[in-house]
This record gives structure tokens, sequence and C-alpha cells, in this order.
């Protein structure tokens, strides 16, 4: 098949003359420690025997009319903002099933209910799992609020990857709180999500396939290490950035002592998240193990990140597979299913 491996354009790229999916190449060599999500991806398409290629999407309306243009007869979609703006990520994938592109992990729908933590939430609850008490705060209205107990995480309800959670974000007062709102809402232009803040292990539980899902062995995200005073979170500091402490001590490796009961309803709940949500192909659901054995839902991923070294790829080793046969999986599941 010709592939198109679709990923967000981050420096300057010159088009390649000639390629059949008019492919991307930097115009500057860049010393690489390891390779990108988007070259091991496009490796090992070409290693199944695909014709890939990278397909930069820069935020220009002539990007999207060449993508319509592309012959291409499955996209491997990596797009999670467009132009920059994290909620246009349902849109893009509006974009794909209006030219008529086959793509893989999550359509608009699904994309959209994952995005809105505090819809997911309710459907999450309607579905018989548990997450954390929470309400969502836009500015100058308050909606549906739970009793929530401190200490509270507030957060973007509409982001992802960690922005807008750093230390500050985990408050115990009143006057904390609603200076976390502010600046929730002045800073991210949008509505505040208060959570009650489960103290417990941060697990990860990824999702393969359609027909039906399967549950990959779990990853950990080791929060133990973090310095002293330092909310057990998953912030922006601990999952991105390099320089800082937080970073340096923590490292996520596979589950190994949970009972076996405690695994089975753990994947479980992932399973059910994944269904619930109108998530496909793949996806990542976020959970806190609480000091009551509780399982709470924090959030699911639709579109998680496919480097080699991430959590997802971790879980896919754990289960056999080599990463190679990790997007064998994910292609197939987009290229199986109906829509």
């Amino acid at each position: 098949m010709k592939i198109a491996v679709l990923f967000g354009q981050f420096e300057d790229y010159e088009e390649q003359p000639g390629a059949d999916l008019e492919a991307a190449k930097p115009k500057r060599k860049r010393r690489k420690k390891k390779k990108t999500d988007v070259e091991a991806i496009t490796d090992s398409l070409r290693e199944l025997g695909h014709d890939a290629n990278p397909f930069p999407i820069d935020g220009r309306p002539q990007t999207l009319a060449r993508l319509a243009r592309a012959d291409a007869d499955l996209c491997f979609n990596l797009i999670e903002s467009y132009n920059g703006d994290d909620t246009m990520e349902m849109h893009f994938a509006a974009y794909l099933d209006l030219i008529g592109k086959r793509y893989t992990g999550a359509g608009p729908q699904g994309s959209y209910l994952a995005m809105d933590k505090g819809i997911a939430k309710t459907i999450i609850r309607d579905h018989g799992l548990f997450t954390p008490y929470s309400m969502v705060v836009n500015k100058g209205l308050v909606g549906h609020a739970q009793d929530i107990r401190f200490p509270v995480i507030v957060k973007p309800a509409t982001e992802d990857a960690s922005k807008g959670i750093d230390a500050s974000a985990v408050v115990s007062s009143i006057k904390d709180l609603f200076e976390r709102i502010s600046y929730i809402h002045d800073e991210f232009d949008a509505p505040a999500l208060i959570e009650e803040y489960i103290e417990g292990r941060e697990i990860y539980a990824a999702v393969l396939g359609n027909e039906p899902p399967e549950a990959l062995p779990l990853i950990e995200l080791d929060l133990s290490k973090l310095p002293k005073g330092t909310p057990k979170i998953a912030s922006y500091e601990v999952k991105f950035d390099e320089s800082t402490e937080a970073y340096k001590k923590t490292r996520s490796a596979p589950a190994r002592d949970l009972d076996e009961d405690v695994v089975t309803e753990i994947q479980r709940v992932a399973i059910t998240a994944f269904r619930a949500l109108h998530l496909r192909d793949y996806a990542r659901i976020d959970l806190r193990l609480g000091a009551n054995g509780r399982i709470y839902l924090i959030e699911a991923n639709p579109n998680p990140w496919l480097d080699p070294i991430a959590e997802f790829a971790m879980a896919a080793k754990e289960s056999g597979r080599s990463y190679t046969q990790m997007i064998d999986t994910i292609v197939k599941a987009a290229v199986g299913r109906r829509k």
C-alpha cells in the first residue's frame, strides 16, 4: 500500500521532487541520538513492504489541498493539533473523512469525546467506571459540581499532553484554587477542570485493535522519587522537560508487582473506556490505582505517542510484539474496519 505518514511540521521543510506522496525532508541535517516517531513508523512501514513517506502538515490551505490530491491508500495519522491549536485535532480527522482518506486512529467523534474531559468523565461514569470527583468552571459560569474535597488538581478541560499541569496544579486552599482557575482561563482560554486529587500509582493501559480490542500489559510511571514537596502527578515537567529534576527522577516501566485480579480489572476498565469513548485502532488509557484499591480512570488518549521508547511501544514489547509488528497491527486494524 501507499501510506502517507501525516505529522505536524515544526520546522522548515522542502518537497522532494517527484515523490508520489509529496514527501518532505529537512532543509538542514540534524544531529539525532535516535529516530523520531515519524522516522521509526516510516521505516517500519517500509520494512513491511509498504510504499511509505512522511507528509508534513503545516497549517497552510495549500497543504490540505495537496493532501486531498495525494495518491495514498492509507494515512498514518499522527496529527494531534493543527496550526498550533490542539482543539483542531478532531477537525483534522473530520477533514480526512470529507476528502475520503482512510486513516489510522480516532475519528472526529472519539477525538472530541476524549479531548473534552468533562464530557468524557460523564460517559465513563455512565458505564459504571470510577473517575475522580470533578467539576468544570467556564469563565463566569460553574458547571455541575460534585462533592469535591481538597486537595484538588486544576487543569485545562480541553488540552492534552499534560499542558497546564505543573507542581502548582495541585491546590489545597480556596485562595490557591481561584488563582489557579484564573491562570487556566487566562493562559489557555479554556474551561478549568477541577478534579479531586487521588493519591496512588500512575498506571497506563495500552489498547490495540478493534475486533476485539486488546488490552496490553500495564506500564507504570514511577513517581516515588520526585523531589520532596513535589506533587506526585504526571506533570509537563515529568513527561517532557528533560532539564528538570522531575524528569530525571521518573521512569516508566512494566508494572510487575500487581495482583493478577487487579491487572485483569484495570484492563477491563481500559477496554470499556476505549469502547465508550468511540476510540479505535489504538489508544492509551491513564489510570490511578488508589490506596483503597479502587481503579480511577483519569483520561483517555487517542493516537498516543508512538516513539519506540514511549509507554505504548513499551507495552507492545511486553506483549511479545516488535515495534514493526505493533505498527503492522495498527495498519491492519485501520484497513479492516468498516469506517
